[in-house]
């Protein structure tokens, strides 16, 4: 069993722990090098931080999971669905510069071994995924856009067409912005599935309403067939603990990225 690590894990959550080998987790805001705003543990290479601090960062936190940065894959993100079956001759892809980051990428999933895949966040949903029966892992970006557009049900179908069973097939959601602090207007609200609004959307007037996204990405999972019992989430709201998490709203867009993580160690 590998041990948790000093940093936000999934390892702390019920989904993933009995999996020997595998790490999964998302990094906090501490114990890294970057100064404001982006104080101190900014895995993000595309905002305005020191590039050679960023790798600082993401150096730290390879030695502690035990896989270095030369087997790191990272997508672009761009708000959208699209996902990578990742191979070894993908390993390093985004890991030293943005620009190398699988293009249009949202999604990545794997069977390799030593091979960490990676996502950054700072209020936007992280989707973990694991079908320990089969060894395939995945890792989701899901801002509102993503979330919408069902990357949820994307990953699992995606998995399921790597011969992954819906039965075994595990979710977990890491910390994001909360419904509470999540306001979204009527243009927002007009994207949701009109099956998943009365449960993942409350009007406050004035064409105002808060969205649950942590909800929103559960049904829309559990739609494309994923155990209700094999979906986790983390109640951490990334707005409100300051001391933790990057927040793209409560920092008005000047801040760090805090980094997913999923892979297995042989």
């Amino acid at each position: 069993m590998v041990e948790p690590f000093k940093h936000e894990t999934l390892r702390q959550l019920n989904c993933f722990r009995e999996h020997n080998n595998l790490i999964a987790g998302i990094t906090t805001r501490q114990g890294g090098h970057s100064q404001k705003p982006f104080d101190t543990l900014n895995m993000g290479l595309h905002v305005p931080d020191h590039k050679e601090t960023v790798l600082d960062n993401r150096g730290e936190l390879a030695n502690e999971v035990g896989i270095p940065l030369e087997q790191w894959t990272i997508g672009e993100q761009i708000h959208d669905t699209k996902i990578k079956t990742v191979t070894k001759g993908d390993c390093g892809k985004g890991a030293f510069s943005h620009t190398s980051a699988l293009a249009g990428v949202d999604g990545l999933i794997t069977n390799q071994p030593n091979v960490l895949l990676a996502a950054f966040y700072a209020d936007c949903v992280p989707l973990f995924f694991c079908d320990p029966t089969n060894g395939w892992i995945g890792v989701a970006h899901a801002g509102w856009k993503g979330t919408v557009k069902g990357m949820a049900s994307h990953m699992v179908r995606e998995l399921v067409t790597q011969g992954c069973n819906l039965e075994t097939i595990q979710m977990t959601i890491g910390p994001c912005i909360s419904s509470r602090n999540y306001e979204v207007d009527q243009r927002v609200k007009d994207e949701i599935p009109e099956a998943h609004q009365n449960e993942t959307v409350m009007e406050i007037g004035n064409n105002k309403y808060l969205l649950d996204l942590k909800k929103l990405n559960e049904k829309v999972a559990i739609e494309a067939g994923v155990q209700s019992s094999n979906v986790f989430a983390s109640e951490y709201c990334t707005y409100e603990e300051d001391a933790l998490f990057y927040s793209h709203r409560r920092d008005q867009g000047k801040t760090g990225r805090m980094l997913g993580f999923i892979g297995w160690k042989s």
